[in-house]
């Protein structure tokens, strides 16, 4: 207590609470917050840019804001008041845009609804302490509201006053204002926390509109999937990441959120593909999911011929990473030297298989990794573009910021593929710069590679590394993110015989319902086995034909239920999406959203079922990770009461 070092330490905390009685009220404070329920957590994971039913399920907190309504509302309303005051929570301003057209008495409807909105308010705010609730509140209204939430409904002395501030506000004009600043915080605070696990970029069309939400979002978390990381080595400069962006983007129709999201000039891309595939039909590259009346012919042609030109670039620069870091252990993945051009074949593994796209005209067949000089121009000026976006970067400089490869919360385990294994249920191993990795300390070494290659100075050996192993973390065997042992790019667009477009899982697929497999990860990650659970994506669950999500007695769950529309021929679902609250975890799994205009314009909502996933005894804010941090500061502040009260420190009064 009285060592030199504790001493100064509590002098610094005696700044902040410079009396005895202003560290006991502080003590009383933190003691009573430890006693409050736990804030409910939101898990969403593979949202792939399917930004519409993202946006819906995140208003309405996985139904967690009905869920409030039929509580507060049960026997006062009927079922079409309930649905109509759901979607005015949800959507205040477009909800306000068709009142205003069809309501006849526009001031009775503002009463009727700021009485509920506020009744609503003050029952989801009641299990948080007033200084948080306060700092949740929008500054315009933040007075008025605090009134009103804590109106005592039995104080008749105190009635005429909450009914005057209400009428006061619809007659001054501001009710339309504080309905949609109500609206807003019952979203915010119905969840405490957002955890997103993984692929946010791809496949779907506004990946932007995601993040742009997120950056907006209280309190949230992310992490990266395997399409992040992509993108994140793209926006670094590694010019093999960039190409796979645009190989998947030519896919799936989505260049426009390339150059008009993000303003990447494709204008190079779409010339040299011109020049040099003028004459190829580029039958193999159609893209999937084109929209007839988005799209033309000639449009779609050129697209297939920009998918086919990146794509042949994409394999020439995996080759300088493969050849470059040998430690990934990937020469295999080298195809052109096996093509026979010839006549049209290529030998793997002691067979020999016909192409269906024999037509090379970029590839020199003495060197057929090597990029010709229009190619090499094409990728500098790619390179450049993505480097140079301002709104790709402050995306992904949010992604590094707010997120990691894995997160330990609240004794769940938060990841988006996999924890690498061997056959033999032991944790798979990499070599890194001479030394072994595996289990934590290998995704901890991938994290920490990861923001060395976009942080570190352009040029350096620590950024050119950092960056290999972004795309080394898309597609390598010891990936995590990944979870497979290769990926058949090549075979699934030129080989037509499926055996070879096999993908074979990482063992740990295997294992997951085994319970010796999920407490040797809780241990390797310091978690206690009896109450953890592992929760991660990236591999669609199939309901549809009988798949559970939970896995090993509820010890892990699956939420990839496919909120891309990709998936949801192998799911038969739109999604899977979990919450944590106080009493329990609760697995929701929704059917596909028509539109968010759909949604307020006729008060439709996701069509959800939830499956309890595990019943607690209420869970209190001490038996969180936030917990045990209020806990370490009350032992601290009981440590400066002693020191106070022995005379070590001095109270500054």
């Amino acid at each position: 207590m009285e060592k030199y070092d504790d001493i100064k330490y509590l002098s610094l905390l005696a700044k902040q609470y410079p009396t005895i009685a202003a560290a006991s009220t502080e003590i009383i404070n933190l003691e009573a917050i430890l006693n409050l329920p736990k804030g409910t957590e939101h898990f969403l994971a593979d949202l792939h840019g399917e930004y519409e039913p993202f946006v819906h399920v995140l208003k309405n907190g996985s139904g967690a804001i009905k869920r409030k309504i039929q509580e507060v509302f049960e026997n006062s309303l009927m079922d079409c008041e309930k649905r109509s005051l759901a979607t005015l929570v949800y959507y205040p301003e477009q909800k306000l845009e068709i009142v205003l057209r069809e309501e006849k008495d526009i001031n009775d409807w503002y009463k009727i609804n700021l009485y509920r909105l506020i009744e609503l308010c003050r029952y989801v705010s009641s299990k948080y302490t007033r200084s948080k609730v306060r700092k949740a509140l929008p500054p315009d209204f933040s007075y008025i509201i605090e009134e009103l939430l804590h109106e005592e409904s039995d104080n008749n002395d105190k009635q005429g006053y909450y009914d005057g501030i209400i009428t006061t506000i619809i007659e001054i004009e501001r009710a339309q204002e504080f309905i949609i600043a109500l609206s807003k915080l019952i979203q915010r605070l119905v969840i405490d926390r957002l955890h997103i696990i993984g692929d946010i970029f791809d496949r779907g069309p506004r990946p932007d509109i995601i993040i742009d939400t997120l950056m907006d979002y209280h309190s949230v978390d992310i992490q990266w999937g395997n399409h992040d990381i992509l993108w994140m080595g793209a926006a670094s400069g590694n010019c093999t990441c960039i190409a796979n962006v645009l190989r998947i983007a030519s896919r799936y129709s989505n260049l426009d959120v390339i150059e008009d999201i993000y303003g990447i000039n494709l204008l190079p891309l779409a010339t040299f593909a011109l020049k040099h595939y003028k004459n190829d039909n580029c039958t193999t590259f159609i893209p999937k999911n084109t929209d007839e009346n988005l799209y033309g012919t000639s449009e779609i042609e050129l697209i297939s011929k920009m998918h086919k030109a990146i794509t042949i670039i994409q394999f020439k620069l995996e080759y300088e990473i493969i050849r470059r870091r040998p430690e990934f252990k990937m020469d295999h993945r080298l195809l052109l030297d096996k093509i026979n051009y010839s006549d049209g074949t290529i030998t793997l593994n002691n067979m020999t298989y016909e192409l269906c796209d024999k037509n090379f005209p970029t590839i020199n067949i003495n060197h057929p990794f090597e990029l010709t000089s229009d190619e090499k121009k094409l990728v500098d000026k790619l390179q450049s573009s993505f480097i140079n976006s301002d709104k790709l970067q402050k995306h992904v400089l949010f992604l590094f910021n707010k997120g990691r490869i894995y997160l330990t919360y609240n004794s769940n385990l938060l990841f988006h593929g996999c924890i690498p294994l061997n056959k033999d249920k032991t944790f798979k191993s990499m070599t890194i710069h001479g030394n072994e990795y595996k289990g934590k300390k290998l995704l901890d070494k991938f994290d920490s590679l990861a923001r060395e290659g976009y942080f570190s100075t352009r040029g350096s050996t620590e950024k050119l590394y950092g960056t290999d192993i972004m795309w080394y973390l898309w597609t390598g065997a010891c990936s995590s993110l990944f979870g497979k042992e290769d990926m058949t790019t090549f075979e699934r667009y030129f080989i037509k015989d499926k055996s070879t477009h096999k993908e074979k899982k990482n063992p740990y697929y295997n294992f997951r319902d085994s319970e010796e497999m999920c407490n040797m990860i809780f241990e390797e990650f310091e978690l206690d086995p009896a109450e953890s659970r592992i929760i991660n994506g990236h591999v669609p669950v199939k309901n549809k034909f009988g798949e559970n999500p939970i896995k090993c007695n509820g010890k892990l769950i699956v939420i990839d239920g496919g909120f891309a529309k990709a998936y949801r021929s192998q799911t038969g679902l739109a999604g899977y999406t979990l919450t944590y609250n106080s009493y329990g975890l609760q697995l929701i799994s929704h059917q596909p959203f028509k539109s968010i205009e759909d949604a307020f314009s006729k008060e439709t909502d996701i069509l959800s079922s939830t499956q309890i996933v595990e019943k607690l005894d209420r869970k209190k804010v001490g038996d969180t990770d936030i917990g045990k941090e209020l806990k370490n500061q009350i032992k601290d502040l009981k440590l400066l009461l002693k020191a106070y009260r022995k005379g070590l420190i001095n109270e500054v009064r």
